[in-house]
């Protein structure tokens, strides 16, 4: 991998987005938000926004500081501003939040924290956005995946913009007719730039690497990756067009509806994909992270296959549909790769300066597949469940169900943070003389690979 190194803040992206995402779990637990309140509700748009900026945003920058260099073969540019975006995202985030708060009447805080939060939020994306962008130009040719992340990158300036205007809108420091218009008829379309162009488009590319990586398949472009590329692109175009639609006080259903049909040929697409890397994979057995990610990709598909039927994403649908979206596909595909690559990333800091001086562990010695696929499988199993108790309508049950669910996301850090700790590895192999023991959510330096 010429010019890769060890992204110094990745492991500190990965762990706060770990604490977002139980945060986010946990107020669902006890009863904030959705369903006990509105889907438009102020208490809901807290926990839609723990999980969107604080868990999904912070994993995907974070994985993108470390892999965006492997995808390009040229060293990240700008690192050094990473730290510095996550204090701005971070905060950003706990502005917004408490904007939220005072929106829903909870405490008596001022509205234009809403707007203090979405300007910290683009000044955090806009310093990452720089980086990766900074990097992919640096590139003499950009491969498949990459291009993928440059797509992600262009919806991530949407969504944020977007989001700034809302801000902006429900502080009452932006006024107009057109403003308001906006803010009450493009929630949909924020929600499928964020979740549907930045993270899954990004996380799309990202993991055709990461699959013929992990898979030992053979690496290259196909027609239907690059199907799969132009589809979603225009598919975001189509999204983005609604945008001056609704300015306009004109209907974008036309638009959005080919946007979604679009999108389903796209996943298709994918799923084909991610079929044709399994089967000419060179390693026999794949490993737990790549079968905990046929669930998530699953439920990709019977998301935005389910989101295609108008009668079914109709009033509450919706709510169940963006559920199994973002804890079956998003979160399901994260927690299944970062099962191995904070594995990963701990082997090459602990043992990348002693490799091929002194025996060492194999990745694989780093984690423990038979506690994790219990895990693994509790969780899954939690948000079909989730899903199908929002269809009924049971909001008790739900709770339950997220409960379990929450505790099964617990018990898989724990084996991320095993896997920092170096706990699985065998005593002879642990500490080989030179060895680097790294620190648990920051690394010492940043190492050549």
């Amino acid at each position: 991998m010429p010019g890769a190194t060890l992204s110094r803040w990745t492991m500190s992206y990965f762990a706060l987005a770990c604490l977002m995402l139980v945060a986010g779990q946990g107020l669902m637990v006890a009863g904030y938000g959705y369903p006990a309140a509105a889907i438009g509700a102020p208490e809901t748009l807290v926990i839609v926004h723990v999980l969107a900026i604080g868990w999904l945003s912070l994993l995907m920058a974070g994985a993108l500081l470390q892999f965006v260099p492997v995808l390009v073969a040229r060293p990240l540019l700008g690192g050094r501003f990473a730290g510095p975006a996550l204090v701005l995202l971070i905060g950003g985030l706990g502005f917004l939040v408490a904007g939220f708060v005072a929106l829903s009447g909870a405490a008596e805080l001022p509205l234009a924290l809403l707007a203090l939060g979405g300007i910290l939020l683009l000044l955090g994306f806009s310093l990452v956005a720089a980086i990766l962008a900074a990097t992919l130009l640096a590139a003499r040719a950009l491969p498949l995946p990459a291009r993928f992340v440059a797509i992600g990158l262009v919806s991530l300036g949407g969504t944020i913009l977007l989001g700034v205007a809302f801000t902006l809108a429900l502080s009452g420091l932006g006024g107009g007719v057109p403003l308001a218009r906006l803010v009450a008829d493009s929630v949909g379309l924020h929600a499928a730039l964020g979740l549907g162009g930045w993270l899954s488009i990004t996380a799309a590319g990202v993991s055709y690497r990461l699959l013929a990586m992990f898979l030992l398949a053979p690496e290259g472009e196909r027609p239907t990756s690059r199907a799969v590329l132009w589809a979603a692109s225009l598919a975001v175009g189509l999204v983005a067009a609604c945008i001056p639609f609704v300015l306009l006080a004109f209907s974008g259903a036309v638009p959005f509806a080919a946007a979604l049909l679009l999108t389903f040929i796209a996943v298709a697409l994918y799923a084909g994909d991610v079929r044709h890397l399994y089967r000419a994979r060179k390693r026999r057995q794949a490993e737990l992270n790549i079968r905990a990610s046929f669930a998530a990709f699953a439920a990709l598909v019977l998301s935005v296959a389910l989101f295609n039927v108008p009668a079914i994403r109709a009033g509450e649908g919706v709510a169940a549909l963006v559920y199994l979206f973002v804890f079956g596909w998003l979160t399901g595909l994260g927690l299944a790769q970062l099962y191995k690559i904070v594995a990963f990333l701990t082997w090459l800091e602990a043992y990348g300066p002693v490799l091929g001086r002194v025996p060492v562990p194999r990745v694989q010695d780093l984690v423990e597949e038979r506690h994790a696929r219990l895990w693994f499988l509790l969780y899954y199993g939690a948000v079909a469940a989730a899903v199908l108790a929002l269809f009924a309508g049971a909001p008790g049950l739900f709770r339950a169900i997220v409960l379990v669910q929450m505790i099964a996301t617990v018990g898989l850090m724990r084996e991320f943070i095993r896997a920092r700790r170096l706990s699985v590895v065998p005593d002879d192999l642990r500490v080989p003389a030179g060895m680097v023991r790294p620190h648990l959510f920051l690394p010492q330096s940043a190492s050549r690979r």
